[in-house]
Order: C-alpha cells, then structure tokens, then sequence
C-alpha cells in the first residue's frame, strides 16, 4: 500500500483561480512526481482600483512516496 505525502503551496494567477490551482499543481510537478490529487483550501483574488488584478489558490497536493 502505497503511502503519500501533503504539501501546501500557494499558485498565482492574473487569469483565474483555476489558473492559480493549475501554477501550483504545475510548479510542484518540476520536482515532485506522483502527484495523485489536489485540494483547494482557499482562493482569494487581490484587488487596485476596483479591479481583481491577481488570483491565489492555497492547496494542498498529495503525491505517492517512492521508494528505492
């Protein structure tokens, strides 16, 4: 069975939130393989002049311990 492990990363994003879901899910991939699920803790979008300029998604993402 395998076991896995949780990080939490904040991805950004100017587009969307899903956007900033998917900068966090694709930075983590660079270096982590195994990524097997995503779960959203929060979004907040940052605001100048009455408009949403920046989109943050805080996530945590599980991936599968390899083992040699």
């Amino acid at each position: 069975m395998p076991v896995l492990k949780i990080i939490e990363l904040i991805g950004n994003s100017p587009e969307s939130p899903e956007a900033a879901v998917q900068a966090a899910v694709t930075e983590a991939s660079k270096t982590i393989r195994n990524i097997k699920s995503v779960d959203v803790l929060g979004i907040k979008g940052e605001v100048k002049e009455g408009k949403i300029v920046n989109w943050r998604a805080n996530v945590k993402i599980a991936f599968i311990i390899e083992r040699e």
